[in-house]
């Protein structure tokens, strides 16, 4: 896959911070360590509460007016297509944004327990993000785990 602006991408088991897979370079010059920090930082956007979906218009809750009761914990939602994220989490991508580059981190379906992710590292001079979004989405639907 060519795409303007990549400096590197690998694939990463986010439980262990195990990097299953890597081209370019990565950031820091260490491809493990940079697979166990991203790993990490995945790993707590996936576990926080903060980033639970919200719930359906057509659920109780969605699209009234005044006072809500409170809900009751939601389990996660199974996956219902492709473009949903690997086994129901509630994040589907993330995106770190620096003074020089950009950090995108896609998650996969993968048929063992735990999960992996995509993580391209992207310069922000040349690189176009949401070329780089369609991209990543697109090769994460034809990874075949195994």
């Amino acid at each position: 896959m060519t795409l303007p602006g990549a400096r590197g991408a690998a694939l990463v088991e986010w439980i262990s911070g195990l990097s299953l897979g890597q081209v370019g370079d990565a950031p820091g010059g260490d491809p493990e360590t940079a697979a166990a920090e991203t790993a990490e930082f995945a790993r707590m956007a996936v576990e926080h509460s903060a980033f639970e979906p919200a719930e359906p218009l057509g659920s109780p809750r969605g699209g009234t007016t005044g006072p809500a009761a409170p809900a009751a914990p939601a389990a996660p939602a199974a996956p219902s297509g492709p473009a949903d994220t690997a086994k129901g989490l509630p994040v589907e991508d993330v995106i770190v944004v620096t003074r020089t580059g950009y950090h995108l981190l896609r998650f996969v379906e993968a048929p063992f327990d735990g999960g992996v992710f995509l993580h391209l590292w992207l310069d922000r001079e040349h690189a176009n993000l949401a070329l780089a979004m369609m991209r990543v989405r697109d090769l994460a639907e034809r990874l075949v785990l195994a």
